[in-house]
């Protein structure tokens, strides 16, 4: 959850890890650090975000061609300057930095402490570069054989890089359960978290793997071994993105540009994938397993988040047009509850970062049990895109702000693409329906980029709500999962507690919230439980409830008691969350952004969740 970067080369290191920092912010933003070797260790750091560090950098002190820089999530230790790394070894010779937690920290801790170490935060990672330092001694070995001893002695996850003061020209760096990439340029070499902050200096990297790590030197060099001390040839693959993709292009923020995004990572996420005229779909991943898939007695998603909503959305999808049970798990719960998994089910996970660390727990013990595992993630060479058998990446490109919209957006498209596919190989839907859906999904870009032109009236009722207490998203069938994620972004980014219910569902509890002071939004554009949802609309005005209605164009029943209209395209019922979930996300940034709150980085929220 945190985010790394390391150079070794010819540059000025500093301004390039800076540059880094910042790119990588949204993985953490509790407080940034920065060691650099010129002729002496120099580390500065402080709690805050990264324009925090740049305050207390000492001018003629950050010439270097070699460092490493980090920004913070907090999990050991409070965010302050005594917890923010780098955190530097007893001796002072070594810096670390370090994503993801060391679960046996304690007795390690312990042990150090009655060799005479001493420490001065409270953070795992301390312990962890003393343990390095403690096996380097004890060995009388080479820093990188003393880092794969001491990382096969201790539990957790983990991406680190490691300076030596006394080697100005090498860093070492290991992963295991946290991403990490390596940059490969002529002469110079980066490491970071994810390709961000690499991008603006060379398009090759190579992805590192678990229980792997990594000795770069400065002349361009650079060996990968696994933690087993066996050597790998790894491959160098391409970044498909460019430096404009991270950039916020004239936006105010990287949300709002990523809300806007969607129409184009839509037809991105289809290209290739389908062709209404002649009514075909084709995703590789399925291809390759169809048999089995086919085969297949239930469908398991597993999902934390954002992600679990477009799970929820696939239930309905599959179990509506393939006629194949879907269950929907949280990946966090999944493997605690053991559950029954058997070699005729296929598990989907889907994660934006391919990174989550509770996903990829519950892939790994499906696949102990022998299922299939089918990845959806937008990540090229992510953990999840590994781990899996088969899988589709998204393709809605890179996704900065915390708060996920595109990213939902390509995973729904994607998602479609899955169901429709089953539902032509099983047989269980007419080929003139199949065409009518692919031709209406083609459209699905263009009815997003009409529903945006609400983006003013949004702002509107944002204005007249921002300072509410609660907010009540209520939704049936296909936007039920769609309530659930409007809630989510406007508790996100807000602060505003916001919860989603099944409209039926309101008369179970949530009816006694709802007074003169109680916005509701409703999801109404379902033809299929029209009238139910007037009903409920009719029950919230009868309590003096505020009501925000999103319906299609042309309706007269709702806006008739509604307080606010939302008038957005019509289109097929299943596609209807694509559309529908544009002015929610809108509405929480708007707000948001109204009540001064930082949209991009919301408090407490790290993009890509790496620890369990």
């Amino acid at each position: 959850m945190c985010g790394i970067v390391g150079y070794v080369g010819t540059r000025d290191a500093f301004p390039l890890i800076i540059k880094g920092l910042k790119r990588l912010e949204y993985r953490g933003y509790d407080s940034a650090g920065i060691a650099l070797l010129n002729g002496d260790m120099t580390i500065f750091k402080k709690a805050g975000k990264v324009i925090e560090l740049e305050k207390v950098v000492e001018e003629g002190k950050t010439h270097a061609t070699i460092g490493i820089g980090h920004t913070r999530w907090a999990t050991h230790g409070e965010p302050n300057d005594r917890n923010a790394h780098p955190h530097v070894s007893q001796s002072g010779n070594l810096a670390i930095i370090h994503n993801g937690i060391i679960e046996n920290y304690a007795p390690i801790k312990e042990e150090l402490i009655k060799r005479g170490y001493e420490f001065k935060s409270d953070t795992d990672t301390e312990v962890l570069v003393n343990l390095i330092e403690e096996v380097q001694k004890k060995e009388n070995t080479t820093l990188d054989h003393a880092v794969r001893i001491a990382l096969n002695e201790v539990v957790g996850a983990y991406a680190i890089a490691v300076l030596n003061r006394n080697n100005p020209d090498q860093l070492i760096a290991a992963r295991k359960g946290s991403p990490l990439v390596i940059g490969v340029g002529e002469n110079e070499l980066f490491i970071a978290s994810d390709a961000s902050p690499i991008i603006e200096y060379t398009k090759n990297v190579i992805y590192l793997d678990d229980k792997e790590y990594a000795v770069v030197n400065r002349d361009g060099s650079y060996a990968i071994r696994t933690l087993g001390n066996v050597e790998k040839s790894p491959e160098i693959k391409k970044l498909e993105f460019s430096i404009e993709t991270i950039e916020k292009g004239g936006f105010e923020h990287f949300m709002l540009k990523e809300i806007y995004e969607q129409p184009k990572a839509i037809e991105d996420s289809l290209r290739g994938r389908m062709n209404a005229s002649q009514g075909w779909i084709k995703l590789g991943g399925l291809n390759e397993y169809i048999n089995k898939i086919d085969n297949a007695d239930r469908f398991l998603i597993t999902a934390c988040g954002t992600s679990w909503h477009s799970g929820l959305i696939a239930e309905y999808m599959i179990e509506d047009l393939a006629r194949v049970p879907v269950e929907v798990e949280y990946a966090s719960e999944f493997r605690y509850r053991n559950p029954i998994i058997t070699e005729k089910d296929v598990v989907i996970a889907i994660s934006q970062s391919g990174e989550t660390a509770d996903t990829l727990a519950a892939i790994e013990l499906a696949k102990e049990r022998r299922a299939l595992i089918y990845g959806i993630c937008n990540v090229i060479g992510s953990s999840i895109a590994r781990a899996s058998h088969a899988g589709s990446y998204t393709h809605a490109g890179p996704e900065i702000g915390v708060a996920s919209t595109k990213a939902f957006s390509t995973q729904v498209s994607l998602i479609t693409l899955i169901a429709l596919q089953l539902a032509q190989v099983k047989g269980t839907m007419p080929t003139s329906k199949l065409r009518e859906i692919l031709y209406e999904l083609e459209n699905i870009p263009s009815k997003i980029e009409e529903t945006l032109t609400l983006d003013a009236q949004i702002k509107e009722i944002a204005a007249i709500y921002k300072d509410a207490s609660n907010f009540l998203y209520l939704g049936r069938g296909y936007n039920f999962p769609v309530a659930l994620e409007g809630a989510l972004k406007l508790k996100e980014i807000s602060y505003i507690h916001a919860e989603g219910y099944p409209a039926a569902e309101m008369k179970h509890g949530p009816i006694a919230l709802i007074d003169e002071n109680m916005p509701v939004v409703f999801l109404a554009t379902n033809r299929s439980a029209y009238e139910k949802i007037v009903s409920n609309v009719q029950e919230v005005k009868a309590r003096k409830g505020k009501i925000i209605a999103v319906v299609h164009k042309g309706d007269t029943q709702i806006r008739a008691l509604a307080d606010h209209i939302i008038e957005v395209p019509e289109t097929e019922e299943i596609l209807s969350p694509l559309i529908t979930i544009v002015p929610l996300q809108l509405l929480a940034y708007h707000i948001a952004i109204m009540r001064g709150c930082n949209v991009d980085q919301p408090r407490n929220l790290a993009k890509s969740v790496t620890v369990e």
